[in-house]
């Protein structure tokens, strides 16, 4: 039997069009083609901050991908904002952390791209660089200005994980994110950085499946086997467990 595989949503606000600001629930298309590549069925959950919505939401999966979108708010790991941060979504914030706290509840794997790496680590009580130039040796450009698909860095693998199972010591990734993890929450382990020493993933070290890449693999699922192999290995962590 196929797993079904939430993907959390955002909020994207209208900026112009015949109704400025209205909100419209949405995904990038990426996350829902890379799960179906992988064997997968892909479920949108809409962001929401009701407690029982959420838990019945995840009830009807079998495991949760944390998908990328605005900057973490720093107040959730007791910093100021930094004058290098972007756009927050409070809302957001609040779905995602109420997500992660469930489905570790529930033991459902998880899968955290980009923000959704950088939420899984706060939740679980890490921090974060507000801008990767604020990291003593950052160097790497780090937000990419060309085709998604295409891959920017190397990163290197730690032979002590899942993803060096799939991908080997090193890999090439594609790199849209300007905020990262600085201090890794309890329970968790580094498992690739950049060449500057820019964590770029972190898995869960004991209990429930949790992988979080700071890359975006669902960009590049497409056309590059070694990143569809990440949903393909989430996937098989994944078990029918819908009530």
């Amino acid at each position: 039997m196929k797993k079904i595989i939430g993907i959390s949503g955002s909020i994207l606000i209208d900026e112009g069009g015949m109704v400025p600001g209205y909100k419209r629930a949405y995904v990038n298309n990426d996350y829902i083609k890379s799960v179906i590549l992988a064997g997968g069925i892909p479920f949108i959950i809409p962001v929401n901050t009701e407690p029982e919505i959420i838990k019945a939401q995840l009830e009807n999966v079998d495991g949760l991908i944390l998908s990328g979108g605005h900057d973490v708010n720093p107040l959730l790991f007791n910093e100021e904002p930094h004058k290098l941060l972007g756009n927050t979504m409070n809302e957001r914030d609040t779905f995602d952390s109420m997500l992660i706290k469930y489905a570790f509840e529930m033991e459902k794997p998880i899968l955290g791209i980009c923000r959704g790496c950088q939420i899984l680590n706060v939740v679980c009580g890490g921090t974060l660089y507000q801008d990767c130039s604020l990291a003593k040796d950052s160097y790497i450009k780090h937000c990419q200005g060309h085709t998604p698909a295409q891959p920017s860095h190397t990163i290197q693998i730690e032979k002590n994980s899942e993803l060096y199972t799939i991908l080997g010591e090193k890999a090439l990734a594609n790199s849209f994110h300007h905020m990262s993890i600085k201090d890794v929450a309890d329970g968790f382990k580094v498992v690739a950085i950049a060449n500057d020493e820019i964590i770029e993933a972190i898995e869960k070290v004991d209990g429930s499946f949790a992988l979080g890449t700071q890359w975006h693999p669902e960009m590049m699922a497409s056309s590059d086997e070694n990143m569809l192999k990440i949903f393909k290995l989430f996937i098989s962590k994944c078990k029918n467990s819908r009530l």
